[in-house]
């Protein structure tokens, strides 16, 4: 279908994390523990990315910094060259749960996400492209108790959109949905970023996942041999082959696969062929 770009105030913006690194204070006053240390990430306008790595090593505070609901320890994170300084109206938000309010219609929680200042007729159309376009058209008026975990789930997804995001981040949206769910989502997430090419942010534990989707994946970890207390650090950048969608079954992303997993400490004989229904996770 065609999008309206009549409320849509912000293009695909590039992001750049330039020596990111975040600590946290211990309590009673103890040594900080750093979690993230020099992180460089540059994302061209439009791009996907994904962040990948073993739980516990960054990923969502990484996130945090990009969407200004944290902020780095040392380092900047900006977005088309302007410094984050808080919660940036420039990025949309999809979390692993749907958190939809129960007592709204589909309609009614995809406008939460409209900008300020939009006027009624344009944001029931905004609404309504969105819903369609995420395959809910019909489903306006049902309220999130009426549908199933993954139609909610592409609603929270039309919700981030409504903010015309020029960054949209996503923290592992697909994680709570079964197999085949989660394939037909991540099918859904190309064509919805070929209808609207915002910038994406994505983490994923899921190694299949960060292949099909992304064009290049950044993997987070600890430096090799360093002690299991050492923050982590951008690992590798790898450039993901081909033109989206890609075949799942492809033997570049298979060598890929291997590689990303002797990376997270699967050994890559472990590392079997991809299929529809199997993906590895760290």
């Amino acid at each position: 279908m065609a999008i309206s770009t009549s409320v849509r105030a912000h293009p695909a913006h590039p992001v750049s994390l330039r020596g990111v690194s975040r600590a946290f204070p211990a309590p009673g006053g103890g040594a900080a523990t750093t979690v993230v240390a020099d992180v460089d990430v540059e994302i061209a306008p439009g791009e996907i990315v994904a962040l990948l790595g073993p739980s516990g090593c960054g990923k969502s505070t990484l996130l945090r910094q990009v969407v200004g609901l944290d902020f780095p320890t040392t380092g900047r994170v900006l977005i088309d060259g302007t410094p984050v300084t808080g919660a940036d109206p420039r990025c949309a938000v999809a979390f692993q749960e749907p958190r939809l309010l129960p007592w709204r219609t589909l309609a009614q929680n995809v406008a939460l996400g409209l900008p300020d200042g939009t006027d009624r007729a344009t944001g029931q159309r905004r609404t309504r492209e969105l819903l369609e376009l995420v395959g809910l058209g019909e489903c306006l008026h049902h309220r999130p108790r009426q549908v199933s975990g993954g139609m909610a789930q592409r609603a929270a997804l039309a919700r981030a959109l409504a903010r015309n995001p020029g960054v949209l981040v996503l923290d592992e949206p697909f994680g709570a949905l079964d197999a085949l769910t989660r394939l037909r989502m991540q099918d859904l997430l190309l064509e919805v970023h070929a209808a609207e090419p915002t910038t994406v942010l994505l983490v994923t534990h899921d190694v299949d996942e960060a292949l099909y989707l992304a064009d290049r994946v950044v993997l987070l970890g600890r430096p090799a041999g360093a002690p299991r207390t050492a923050p982590s650090t951008v690992r590798e950048v790898l450039a993901v082959p081909g033109t989206r969608p890609r075949d799942r079954g492809d033997a570049d992303l298979a060598l890929l696969r291997a590689r990303l997993l002797d990376g997270l400490g699967v050994p890559s004989h472990h590392a079997d062929p991809p299929s529809p229904d199997l993906h590895h996770s760290i």
